[in-house]
């Protein structure tokens, strides 16, 4: 049953999807959310000179990428539409008229006027309490070539579309005293206003742009971030959940979300934390998702990750998800799984030479496996610990130095697992080339 809330998201189709215009948007549609209110989704394209239709389809696919769904606007409908600005000169116009009448609209120079009370104007705001603004001199509300202004549009569709809340950045609050003279105007009472903090630079002062370094949305779906992860460090700029934690299911942050709990504070951008977020979402993935996304960057990078079967693929990327940062680092990660012939990293070969001979470790290993019955993980894990008493040496020497042979890397998934994906005889015929090439 709807709670009678109604909250609105309205963009300008002018640029790109700003992480900030993200953070509003989840903001409105939480609160929706939590009270069983009604997100609505409303385009403010006025500017005919920088509207464009792809930036209109950057905000419907980074709202749907986020999982921002709407519940009124374009492509979805309502009782309220248009839900363009561009199309509801009527309203406007009618609307004009009624100021009009109430002698609160006059034309000068071309351009239409709204006359202000001459009266201070209360903001009752929903996190930073009452703020006290007062007009000084009326405004423009329809420019000299007839188009109307933000200040008035947006007050006409929050009446016509009945909007109970107005929650948007801190910047407009010195927009609202002016809004509230167009509220009393018009004969309406004005919204529930709730300013939620600024989004500033992770580095150094200052309003984060969208010229800013991981600023803009659609870059991290480029990325293969996962979403849930960007939309749950978005929830933390500005609003945070009780006992510290920051890692929440979507369901329970609806749940806990309220906007009197949002912090007055601005909030900094801090691209670090979300990608150590991503990568515990990453983590935290079912396989089987894991498998999908991985498979897609895989495939839009160009590995042939399904040549020895996909049977193979999948026990390569099981052992690989708790090791990964980014889904984006995966064709680099796994590729030498898929191919024999790769680089060695000659400088981690050098570092490693300097505390055991390589050679030699490889060499032990290889003259005692026909011993290791089970090539599997417990098994071999033995055997090299049998090794060391035998040599007197620790695993590491063997371990270092079985990962080069077998990646041409010093980093990679646990060592017993790598063994047992590229079994017995890879294993052997890797060796073989490192030690007649190296």
């Amino acid at each position: 049953m709807s709670s009678g809330v109604r909250v609105r998201f309205a963009p300008s189709p002018t640029g790109f999807f700003h992480i900030g215009s993200a953070r509003t948007a989840l903001f409105n549609w939480l609160y929706a959310r939590h009270t069983g209110g009604t997100f609505i989704l409303r385009i403010e394209d006025t500017d005919h000179e920088r509207d464009s239709d792809e930036f209109l389809q950057v905000i419907f696919d980074g709202l749907r990428w986020l999982g921002l769904n709407w519940d009124e606007g374009p492509e979805v409908g309502g009782s309220r539409g248009p839900y363009f600005q561009s199309k509801r000169d009527g309203v406007y116009r009618e609307y004009l008229e009624i100021l009009r009448k109430n002698g609160r609209a006059y034309d000068k120079e071309g351009a239409v006027f709204f006359k202000i009370s001459g009266g201070p104007q209360v903001i009752h705001d929903a996190i930073h309490g009452d703020v006290v603004r007062e007009e000084e001199k009326d405004f423009v509300i329809f420019r000299s070539n007839g188009t109307p202004v933000f200040h008035f549009v947006n007050v006409v569709d929050d009446i016509a579309m009945d909007i109970t809340h107005v929650i948007r950045g801190e910047d407009h609050l010195s927009n609202t005293s002016k809004h509230v003279e167009l509220f009393h105007a018009f004969g309406s009472s004005e919204p529930i206003f709730a300013h939620i903090p600024l989004i500033l630079k992770s580095q150094g002062s200052g309003k984060m742009s969208k010229r800013d370094n991981g600023a803009l949305v659609e870059n991290y779906a480029k990325q293969y971030f996962i979403s849930d992860a960007v939309r749950n460090y978005l929830c933390l700029l500005g609003w945070s959940p009780k006992y510290d934690r920051e890692i929440l299911p979507i369901d329970e942050i609806i749940t806990l979300f309220d906007i009197c709990n949002v912090n007055k504070n601005n909030a900094r951008f801090d691209e670090k934390k979300m990608s150590h977020m991503n990568a515990e979402y990453i983590r935290a993935l079912p396989f089987n998702d894991f498998y999908e996304r991985a498979t897609k960057v895989l495939n839009d990078s160009g590995v042939n990750f399904i040549a020895n079967g996909e049977a193979y693929a999948m026990n390569v990327l099981r052992i690989c998800q708790e090791k990964l940062s980014s889904l984006l680092e995966v064709p680099e990660f796994v590729k030498y799984f898929f191919t024999a012939d790769f680089d060695y990293d000659r400088k981690d070969i050098e570092k490693l030479r300097k505390k055991c001979d390589i050679g030699t470790r490889l060499g032990e290993f290889m003259e005692d496996l026909p011993s290791v019955n089970e090539f599997s993980e417990k098994p071999l894990e033995e055997y090299i610990h049998l090794l060391c008493e035998k040599y007197w040496t620790t695993p590491g020497e063997y371990i270092h130095s079985l990962r080069l042979a077998l990646s041409g890397r010093s980093v990679g998934p646990g060592l017993y697992a790598m063994l047992c994906v590229f079994g017995r005889e890879e294993v052997l015929r890797r060796i073989d080339r490192f030690l007649s090439e190296v």
